[in-house]
């Protein structure tokens, strides 16, 4: 985050706020060759009561949603070390599989980002999000950020289709998402065990068509 900008250096070498301690955040690392190669954030919600980060910078879009009852994966703090992102040009795919994952885990409607306004193109690009806002301030990150959203009902067919690697099994949805990084249950387990049982016989159906 330093290296592009968004914050400034400081002597701990570590970003971090008071988001990364909410009962709904997961704090994902991604090792290659067992060297830490980068990590991401989503926090999950389901309801206005629900913390997000991205709530804070785009209320009137997000809490809407939650209040008419949508579940929002929203990934944040995506990041990985320039030296891997040198080797391994596939790395924002790598870091994006986690949310798709738990898109699959607690059957969400939406995946949300905020990103400068020039990696727009990128998010479309790689996986057919839409811009639910423009640019604006998103404080503590020091430029404006836009507001990305992907439609998981609408595009999970595509999604799977053209890029097979983001499929998961049931157990390494588990293995991830059965507790959050700051609670010792999953605080979602009601919800999303009839979301996914949907979700499957939405996926059943779709195969079964084709």
């Amino acid at each position: 985050y330093s290296r592009e900008g968004y914050i400034e250096r400081n002597a701990s070498g570590l970003f971090t706020d008071p988001d990364d301690e909410s009962p709904n955040a997961w704090l994902i690392a991604v090792f290659i060759d067992g060297a830490l190669a980068g990590s991401i954030r989503l926090h999950i919600a389901s309801r206005p009561e629900h913390f997000m980060p991205v709530t804070k910078g785009f209320p009137d879009i997000i809490e809407p949603r939650l209040q008419a009852g949508d579940l929002i994966v929203d990934a944040s703090r995506m990041t990985s070390r320039i030296e891997f992102t040198r080797t391994y040009p596939f790395m924002p795919y790598l870091m994006m599989r986690s949310a798709f994952i738990a898109e699959d885990h607690f059957g969400a409607d939406y995946i949300t980002a905020a990103c400068r306004e020039e990696y727009q193109a990128a998010y479309r690009r790689m996986w057919g999000a839409v811009n639910w806002a423009p640019p604006r301030p998103y404080p503590p990150l020091k430029q404006l950020q836009a507001l990305m959203a992907f439609d998981c009902k609408g595009m999970w067919d595509a999604t799977r289709t053209r890029y097979p690697f983001v499929r998961s099994t049931p157990e390494e949805q588990r293995t991830l998402y059965a507790r959050s990084s700051n609670s010792p249950v999953d605080p979602f387990e009601e919800l999303t065990a009839s979301r996914r049982e949907r979700r499957l016989a939405m996926q059943h159906s779709t195969t079964c068509v084709a």
